[in-house]
């Protein structure tokens, strides 16, 4: 395997890191267009026996793995790549502990299961890393389904056969590190979690992650969908008092107007939201039992509450801001549910939790 190091303006924690890796596996490091004052550390690192890549910009941490990515598939194909982070929060056992995890799992015929170091963010945890991570779990979680204790963690561990995928993942800087788990949970990427050391130094003062910037980042499936939601919504509820002007018929307003929003909201979700490429018909039958039974919903809910005296537009409100999160998990897991490209992996949708002994990681560090 081979430890990939992504760095901007490292201190001497990164020499420290390299020596320690040295009998574990060959490093290589990126240099992200730290400049001149920097490059003492970064012949440090070459003396330590780590290979350094350079930038001659400040390109972000995406370019960086990319660059990193690139050059071990050209130059020792094959080999799982562990990333980790160059300020010393994460040590040297648990970075062969997260490579002896993926160097098995790639052994034992699971080539696409991607290994993230998970921490526990318990104890005296900087606040906006706790913040970020909190939210950022969510929000994973919110878009994806995915259970994910650690979506900010650093230490990853990429298989041979996914560094091309991760490369074509788009994505710049710390958001990348969040597309590669969105785009992992939507392609049927399995996503193994790993417990490691929590350490923050100088209060996590060297992190270029901003908590909410980035996290906000996450949120662009729920809000094209939520937009996607909102036009129908509006050529719904516009239908809907037309028609029950028109007809004085509620079951056949509501029904009307939902045939006229349906077809536009069906490609708007299948090409803007969920960017599914699966065949349209049967798509097509799942979206449309669908909306069957969120229209029968829809019916019960307008009818219960305007027969309590609510307004018809208030109703309607009401009851569309309940179905639409229960629109959006159905349509998701279930309408538009993606092609599992990878068979094995595809099968844990949730990421996975476990321990790693000794000696696995005495037997995975010369791999």
């Amino acid at each position: 395997m081979w430890i990939l190091i992504p760095a901007y303006e490292p201190d001497a924690r990164l020499v420290a890191l390299v020596r320690s890796l040295s009998a574990s596996g060959p490093v290589l490091v990126v240099d992200d267009g730290s400049g001149s004052a920097y490059t003492a550390v970064f012949d440090g690192a070459v003396e330590a026996g780590a290979v350094v890549l350079r930038h001659p910009r400040n390109l972000g941490k995406a370019a960086a793995l990319r660059t990193g990515f690139a050059w071990v598939e050209r130059h020792a194909p094959g080999h799982v790549v562990v990333c980790a982070d160059s300020d010393g929060q994460h040590t040297a056992r648990d970075i062969r502990i997260v490579g002896a995890e993926a160097v098995r799992r790639l052994a034992a015929g699971e080539p696409d299961a991607i290994v993230l170091g998970s921490r526990a963010f318990v104890g005296d945890v900087p606040l906006r890393s706790r913040f970020g991570n909190r939210t950022t779990s969510a929000l994973v979680r919110v878009a994806t389904g995915a259970r994910i204790a650690d979506t900010q963690t650093g230490l990853r561990a990429i298989p041979p056969g996914l560094l091309r995928w991760a490369r074509g993942v788009s994505g710049e800087r710390f958001a990348y590190e969040l597309r590669v788990l969105l785009e992992a949970t939507r392609m049927g990427v399995a996503l193994v979690e790993v417990p490691i050391e929590t350490v923050y130094l100088d209060g996590n003062a060297s992190s270029h992650f901003r908590p909410l910037a980035d996290s906000l980042r996450v949120l662009a499936p729920v809000a094209t969908f939520a937009a996607s939601s909102l036009a129908a919504f509006g050529v719904d509820t516009g239908a809907l008092l037309v028609l029950h002007a028109a007809t004085g018929n509620l079951a056949m307003a509501l029904v009307g107007a939902r045939v006229i929003s349906a077809g536009a909201n069906f490609a708007l979700n299948r090409r803007a939201v969920f960017r599914s490429d699966g065949r349209v018909l049967p798509q097509l039958v799942r979206y449309a039992l669908l909306a069957a039974v969120l229209l029968a919903a829809g019916y019960a809910g307008v009818a219960g509450l305007t027969a309590l005296g609510a307004p018809l537009l208030a109703a309607k409100v009401v009851t569309d801001a309940v179905l639409f999160a229960l629109s959006f998990a159905v349509q998701r897991a279930i309408v538009f549910a993606p092609r599992l490209r990878y068979t094995k992996a595809s099968r844990n949708r949730v990421a996975t939790h476990v321990s790693v002994s000794d000696a696995e990681v005495s037997r995975a560090v010369h791999a």
